[in-house]
């Protein structure tokens, strides 16, 4: 499926803005579940890439205000096509680091052992070391996504993985996060996604967020799962960075100086290309 992506995130501000330093995870990639055709920023300042630890094309940009400036908004644009492939299992690329990384704890999706505990529900110890059967990560994806009810504006991007399993409640991202988290409280390696889902019933759901959980450790072998959903991720999906949790992949992330009172406002639009 090809899908066009429009992702815009504008901000106003109360006072005049001197200076910023933004940091942009909104670049997708191309590989075994997508072919990017083409892609493109929009800033208000140049943009330098690089990549990160996982393997993200990151973009940072710095902006200055002149002396006699009167600053009080900015844009910032990403629009593009990719070629959706549907293909939810995959061996990372050398580069990327050993799937043991992701078992290190993070401030939003640390290991835990109520969170053990509910995950031995679904998934028993395999009999080969770092083997994890997939039938088992779908069942407790089900399990999650039914303890943790999607529920908007229910938490804030700073909510754990612990706290949104004992509210009951929350976003994609917090479902994956505790799906993250429960993985690695079972010692298998597990992984943030950060990306784009397009249905047209659920535009709410266009800004997205699914976990990657390890196979095989000795393989690299992974698997993307969608726990808001319950199902493997598929065409619908469209992946646009990895890490150990949100704050290490965040669509935008940086700092300001001046400008009073923020107001951020984001849209996302995403449509079939015929």
């Amino acid at each position: 499926m090809k899908l066009h992506v429009r992702h815009t995130t504008r901000y106003r501000y109360t006072e005049p803005l001197r200076y910023a330093l933004q940091t942009l995870w909104l670049t997708p990639k191309s590989g075994p579940a997508q072919n990017v055709l083409f892609w493109t920023l929009g800033a208000p300042g140049v943009l330098h890439e690089q990549h990160d630890g996982s393997g993200n094309s990151i973009h940072s940009y710095t902006f200055v205000a002149d002396a006699a400036a009167h600053v009080t908004g900015s844009l910032v644009n990403a629009a593009g096509q990719v070629d959706t492939l549907g293909v939810a299992e995959f061996t990372d690329e050398a580069a990327m680091p050993h799937p043991a990384f992701f078992l290190r704890p993070t401030a939003l999706a640390a290991p835990h052992a109520s969170l053990a505990e509910f995950g031995r529900r679904f998934v028993q110890p395999s009999a080969i070391a770092g083997v994890t059967d997939l039938g088992m990560l779908l069942a407790l994806s089900q399990g999650v996504a039914g303890t943790v009810s999607y529920q908007k504006n229910s938490t804030s991007v700073t909510t754990t993985a612990l706290q949104a399993y004992e509210a009951g409640a929350g976003v994609c991202q917090d479902q994956a996060h505790v799906m993250v988290a429960i993985c690695r409280s079972l010692g298998i390696p597990a992984r943030y996604v950060s990306g784009y889902f397009y249905a047209a019933n659920e535009p709410d759901l266009a800004s997205h967020a699914w976990a990657d959980v390890c196979l095989d450790v000795a393989a690299r072998r992974w698997v993307s799962i969608d726990v808001t959903h319950s199902c493997l991720i598929d065409q619908r999906h469209v992946r646009l960075a990895v890490g150990t949790d949100y704050n290490a992949c965040p669509p935008i992330k940086g700092i300001r100086h001046g400008g009073g009172e923020e107001d951020m406002a984001v849209q996302i639009t995403i449509e079939p290309v015929q």
